[in-house]
Formats: C-alpha cells, structure tokens, sequence
C-alpha cells in the first residue's frame, strides 16, 4: 500500500501522458472514493474485474476478426488478442473495452496543470485515469499507468455517475479525463462528459490526440474543451519518440476546429530533439493558417524521465526563442509551461497589450477580464470563461 501511495504521491506533481510536470494538486488513490480501505488488487492478478464491455466503435471482418475503431492504429484484432494499446480484446469476435469505468487514480487538480489556460481561470478539475496509451513517448512521466497493461496496475469501479458526485461533492465545475490517454476509454469518457453535462459540469480531455472520426464526434457532443499535445511537426521526430504519426494529429485538430470545440496546444520542447526553430516556426503556421491564429499554444519545458533521462532540461531561452518566433507567425496566445512565474505565463490582450490574467505555476493571481473581454480596451478574447 505504501507503494502505490508514494506513487500517487508522484502522480500529484505530474499531469497528462508526458506534457507537463510540477505544480500543485492532490491525486489520490481512485479507491478513496469509495468504502474500500485498499486498492482492489484482484484487477491486477487476474484481470476478471476489468470490466469488459462491448466496443462501440468495430468493424467485423469475419473469421472472428474485427477493427478497431477508436484510434488511428485501427489494430485488426483476432479473438482472444488485443489490441497495440492493450486496452481492447476481441472475445468470440467482439471487440470490447477493458476499462470502462475503471479508475487507476482520481485527483484535485487546477485546470491550469491540464494546461488549459482559456477555460475557468481558477477553477479545480476533478480529474480521473483509465489504463493504457495507445502511444509510447520516450519521456512518459506516467509510465507506471499509462505504459501497462490494465490488469497490470489497480483499479477500483468508478462509474459516470460517481465521477458528477465525487465533482459536485468536491465543488469542482469541471471533471478532467487526464494522466493517461482517454480517447482509448472513448465510451467510459464520454457517457462521463454527458452524466457531467447533465449535472451542470463541464468535462474537458487532455489528449495526444490519435483518435478517429467517429469516437471523436461524439466526444465533442458532449465534452467542453480538448487539449492536444501536438509533440513536434516533424514525421520522422514523431515516429521515433512515440511510436505513432503525425498527420492523424493534425487531422484531429482540423476535426476539433470543424466541430466548433474550443482547443488548446501543447507542445513539450526537449533539447536537440524538436527545438529548432524551423520546426517550431512551421507548427506555429499550421495552426494560424488551419486553426486560427487566436488558438492557445503552450510551450513546456521537458524534463529528463521514462526512457528519456539522458538530457538536460529545456533552457528557458529556448523556450523564450519558441514563443518569439511563434509569436511572429502570428500567433496572439502563446504561453510557457514550467516555469513559474515567468512571462510567459500570463495572458495579454492583443489589442493593447495589457496584462489580462496574471499567473504564477498553476495558480491563477489575478482575472481581470470583464465579461470574456479586455477592461481597457474592450476586445474580446476567445475562450470560455463562465
């Protein structure tokens, strides 16, 4: 037990897959929520109360096969296999989802730790974990959750449901699926965003963003924002760090764009890997030319974890460089990430340049918008802020 509570412990300094790291937040073990005194540690022996329910989204192929709907891997999967993520097992032809409704950890977290710094300044998220990533970056901060198979980590019963009580008990407005990747527990997260929406909570996903069309708009029926981590611009860069591509990335971005989702970016520079300012200049572009140039970019600073412990920190100067240059692309909200207290931080009007939310690390110091808009000069600035 001493084990998995240092490791949420952990968990509390980290957030989603392997964007950002530090900041306030308290994780806790998902079976507190609930009157057992011990995580339900039979998950992990046998994998008998995962909780296998029927895949929404498959294709049948005969012979038993079938294909995965939910990300862009689209695995075929034969019976009695899984899937890349392990997460989706084919049982007599159907595919059907391993962790539904199973938490592996729950948290109290600032919405600016997603990071999302356009949506509810201020607000806590009360933030839930399933198993699994279908991707396999090098730096993972969450590996020992999001790099294993969901007998092999524990988890306790966590439905919808449960999830809109254990926000409303804890006064959160928003409900954060986080620290792994959620799209593969599409059907968990988005029945959660619906119960949420219909209690009055808002469900926002933090997300690497390899998912299909279909699970995706059904997502956005019901979730309030989506934050992508758009981890480089460069094809080969993407394959050798996580495992996965580019373009089903960027496809997801343009779809969030079309489904009139509000999104927001981040982008973890690691030293000699994705820093160079011809690639940053080139994300940048993308998203003023195919997103809006008033799209939300955060830059983060990496540090050394997983499979990736080899280099130093991110300089902040290289930060610094990346938010300049992406800036003079175009781009009107460009934010750093762990760095506390820095500029960069904060939210300035376009119009006249002034301070409008002042931010230290993951709090919120001052709001100074009136209505969604700038006090002094009256512009309006995209977002949602109530």
């Amino acid at each position: 037990m001493s084990g998995r509570r240092e490791f949420v412990g952990r968990l509390a300094a980290s957030c989603a897959g392997c964007a950002l790291a530090g900041g306030p937040g308290a994780v806790e073990p998902a079976p507190l929520l609930q009157d057992a005194a011990a995580p339900d540690t039979r998950a992990r022996a046998s994998g008998s109360l995962l909780n296998p329910v029927p895949a929404r989204w498959q294709t049948p192929l005969g012979d038993g096969l079938a294909a995965c709907g939910v990300c862009a891997r689209v695995c075929v999967i034969a019976p009695g296999e899984r899937g890349h993520c392990q997460t989706r097992e084919n049982r007599n032809g159907t595919i059907h989802t391993l962790t539904y409704a199973r938490a592996c950890a729950v948290g109290l977290d600032p919405v600016e730790k997603k990071p999302f710094f356009h949506v509810l300044p201020g607000a806590m998220a009360f933030s839930i974990a399933t198993p699994g990533c279908n991707l396999h970056c090098r730096c993972c901060q969450n590996w020992e959750i999001a790099q294993v198979k969901p007998e092999d980590v524990p988890t306790t019963a966590l439905p919808p449901d449960a999830v809109v009580a254990a926000a409303r008990e804890r006064r959160a407005p928003l409900v954060a699926c986080t620290y792994t990747e959620p799209t593969i527990s599409v059907e968990y997260v988005t029945e959660v965003a619906a119960a949420g929406r219909r209690a009055g909570l808002r469900t926002v996903v933090v997300s690497n963003g390899y998912v299909q069309e279909a699970p995706l708009a059904a997502l956005c029926r019901e979730i309030a924002a989506y934050k992508v981590d758009l981890k480089g611009f460069d094809p080969g860069y993407i394959r050798r760090h996580t495992g996965g591509e580019l373009p089903p990335v960027l496809d997801t971005l343009r779809r969030l764009k079309k489904n009139g989702t509000w999104t927001e970016i981040v982008t973890l520079v690691i030293p000699t890997q994705n820093d160079s300012e011809a690639e940053v200049r080139a994300l940048s572009r993308f998203v003023r030319d195919e997103l809006g140039p008033e799209v939300p970019l955060h830059f983060t600073r990496f540090h050394p974890a997983w499979r990736l412990q080899n280099l130093p920190p991110t300089p902040v100067a290289t930060l610094e460089r990346c938010r300049r240059a992406a800036m003079e692309e175009g781009l009107r909200f460009v934010y750093l990430g762990n760095v506390p207290g820095h500029p960069g931080e904060n939210t300035y009007c376009p119009g006249c340049g002034r301070v409008l939310i002042h931010r230290v690390g993951m709090t919120t110091v001052e709001n100074r918008l009136a209505g969604g808009a700038c006090p002094d000069c009256h512009r309006r600035i995209p977002g949602l802020w109530s």
